[in-house]
């Protein structure tokens, strides 16, 4: 029996094809998933800064001025 060149080329793909699934199934029953025991901790140090940034008017900052008791 001859075998064509296309008909080796799909044996060839079908075998690698073969491995992969074999493969493939031997690695399935190494996952496993477990819950844990205490709870999931997060340490987050955060530093919150803020600037406030103003700029008055020259009559304003003078009227603020004259009326500093009213601030």
């Amino acid at each position: 029996m001859k075998m064509t060149k296309t008909g080796a080329r799909r044996l060839a793909i079908g075998g690698r094809c073969l491995v992969v699934m074999t493969g493939m199934s031997a690695l399935a029953g190494c996952v496993q998933i477990e819950t844990p025991d205490k709870p999931i901790e997060i340490n987050l140090n955060i530093n919150i800064r803020q600037e406030v940034v103003y700029r008055l008017d020259g009559d304003a900052k003078r009227l603020i001025e004259q009326n500093s008791e009213i601030f």
